[in-house]
């Protein structure tokens, strides 16, 4: 216990940045569609917070070794701050998406330094408790970020302001902290192309989550304004997607731990598909009780995804490899992350709001298919690696359970005889 509450200023730094951050996405799509943005412009908006979260993964190791923690944090706030309080000043969509390439580097630092220093500060005897706190903090924090938006006035000095006063607040506990900033990481090499080649179907699992989870988080809200949704009604419907994933990961990852990954990763997204095309072809439009029970639908099968992916991708890894894999997971995310809202706005504005699930439930088929296919190429594999929920967060989080009861790095988690 006293470990835990020695992390509380990270842990509330955390918090706050995930505020901030889960409430700014939504915010823009509802104030692009009162300011008269179109779809497209809207879902670019997206695309370009994930490229800043891109370029935030990767550049902000090389950062803290060049200023360390407590300036990097600093600095990513500030950015963070900056952009959120310039978008009531400089409007337009296209200058909105280059503020959104500053906000999403600024998240990913954030996270990125946060995930550092408790990795530096944790050893193997507690770093299981340190990782499980870190994972209710970052699902509560945004849940009370889709809860936000219902209260956010669209397009508001008031509402960016707000989201700018968290950016400023994440600095005060770790301004007030008296603990001491652990040293520099090793930056983990970013080698994509050995992550798909060690696993083509855990790849495209990790792109396909990007697809998805990025898509339905930026043009969601969206997809809510044309089904006569209420901003209070759009926030219970993305709450309710994270809400399904949260309750997916405990179920999934027993039935994960107890057979061939592939197989599950084969049924969520046979589930995750029949999920997407009935909420596209079944659900009435503003009929929002039934939109709320798709999103929940959606969010079990969809949001474990990722999760799945990378622990089958890790069960075939080199133990040396572990971390620079989960920094190309990272990588493979993004790209998935950064076409998607673009593309689902597109397609929302081409063939209604229905299209967006249609282009989610095709992802899925395509990753059925190729699912299937790598089995006829690979014989199955027991589990060698706990699965566990992961955090879409930074390129450092594998350094944050390396060790842990079984994981990356472990005796019980260094692989065997490679399938």
């Amino acid at each position: 216990m006293g470990t835990l509450l020695s992390f509380a200023a990270l842990f509330l730094s955390i918090y706050l940045v995930q505020l901030g951050s889960g409430s700014l996405g939504p915010l823009d799509a509802l104030s692009g569609a009162v300011m008269g943005f179109s779809t497209e412009q809207i879902g670019l908006l997206g695309s370009a917070h994930f490229f800043g979260f891109f370029l935030g993964c990767y550049v902000t190791p090389r950062l803290i070794g060049s200023i360390g923690h407590s300036r990097a944090f600093a600095a990513a706030a500030a950015i963070g701050a900056i952009g959120a309080l310039l978008h009531p000043i400089l409007q337009g969509p296209y200058v909105w998406a280059l503020l959104r390439v500053f906000t999403g580097l600024a998240i990913a630092a954030a996270y990125t330094v946060v995930e550092s220093w408790l990795h530096a500060k944790t050893g193997n005897d507690n770093r299981g408790r340190v990782y499980g706190v870190f994972r209710v903090v970052d699902l509560a924090g945004a849940l009370c970020a889709q809860g936000l938006i219902a209260f956010l006035e669209p397009a508001s000095y008031t509402a960016y302001n707000l989201i700018a006063m968290f950016c400023c607040l994440c600095l005060l506990p770790l301004a007030l902290s008296q603990r001491v900033a652990p040293d520099t990481p090793k930056a983990p090499r970013l080698r994509p192309i050995k992550a798909v080649m060690l696993s083509p179907a855990a790849a495209l699992g990790i792109v396909v989550a990007g697809v998805t989870g990025a898509g339905f988080r930026m043009v969601g809200p969206i997809y809510g304004v044309e089904n006569d949704l209420d901003q209070g009604q759009i926030a219970i419907f993305l709450a309710s997607a994270i809400l399904g994933g949260v309750a997916a990961q405990y179920p999934v990852g027993w039935v994960a731990d107890k057979t061939d990954r592939r197989h599950v990763l084969l049924g969520l997204s046979v589930l995750a598909a029949g999920s997407c095309l009935g909420i596209a072809t079944l659900v009435p439009p503003g009929e929002a009780a039934s939109l709320y029970l798709g999103a929940f639908i959606f969010g079990i099968t969809a949001y474990p995804v990722y999760s799945v992916s990378a622990a089958y991708a890790n069960d075939l890894a080199e133990p040396d490899f572990m971390v620079e894999l989960n920094a190309a997971l990272i990588f493979l995310y993004s790209l998935g992350a950064i076409v998607s809202p673009t593309i689902s706005a597109w397609l929302i504005a081409l063939a209604g709001p229905e299209a967006m699930f249609l282009f989610m439930a095709a992802v899925h088929v395509m990753l059925v298919a190729f699912t299937l296919y790598r089995m006829t190429r690979r014989a199955g594999t027991e589990p060698r690696t706990p699965y566990r929920y992961l955090p879409r967060t930074s390129m450092l989080l594998g350094r944050m359970f390396k060790g842990v009861n079984g994981g990356p790095g472990s005796r019980n988690g260094a692989k065997q005889d490679r399938a």
